[in-house]
């Protein structure tokens, strides 16, 4: 019996979004031109073809929605370059970077399109922007006093060494939703973000 109960409040919600979102995209499709009364018997055949079933409009995702990017904040970074808060082998060491951001996280990874990327240590770094260890490490240092990098121990390496994952502050490099920045990368710049310079730059994502 209570396998039969029907959620009439719940059934009038899912019906009230399909609606919206159909008609969101009937506007759309009457913006260029297309008269309702085509759409409406398209939609009525495609109904009876499928045996009566309720259709839907719905858009198809581009290709290029799968393309990996990361951005660059260009207001803020115009305001540091502006303040000469990076220097010259900070900002080439942020360009060489940037194919190695994994998505979300911000974390510099050995290989972005992995299922589970793999945080890159600093000579694995150092390998990826084919620089040597000793001057990556310089700049990885000089960049987290300024907040631009973070640092979180990702584990043991040998020897005993601490190994650390290494992130980018998502406003000056981010590969990522803008709207919705990872919670532990917003707990992770919190701070940084109140430092002198860092603290008045443009645009805030958190």
């Amino acid at each position: 019996m209570g396998k039969n109960i029907i959620d009439f409040e719940q059934a009038e919600k899912n019906a009230r979004k399909r609606d919206f979102k159909n008609d969101e995209i009937l506007q759309t499709l009457e913006h260029f031109g297309v008269p309702q009364e085509n759409i409406n018997e398209a939609l009525e055949i495609l109904s009876k073809a499928t045996g009566g079933k309720e259709i839907g409009i719905y858009t198809k995702r581009s290709p290029q929605s799968k393309v990996r990017f990361a951005q660059h904040l260009q207001e803020n970074l115009g305001y540091l370059y502006k303040h000469d808060y990076l220097t010259d082998r900070e900002k080439i060491f942020l360009a060489d970077i940037v194919p190695y951001i994994a998505f979300s996280s911000n974390c510099i990874v050995l290989d972005i399109k992995a299922k589970n990327p793999v945080p890159a240590n600093i000579s694995e770094i150092a390998e990826l922007i084919k620089s040597n260890r000793s001057n990556t490490s310089t700049v990885i240092n000089s960049l987290k006093k300024k907040g631009i990098i973070a640092k979180a121990e990702s584990g043991i390496e040998g020897n005993n060494a601490k190994a650390f994952a290494i992130f980018i502050n998502p406003h000056v490099l981010y590969a990522g939703d803008k709207d919705n920045v990872n919670e532990a990368l917003q707990v992770m710049f919190h701070k940084a973000m109140k430092m002198k310079i860092l603290k008045d730059v443009p645009d805030k994502l958190f």
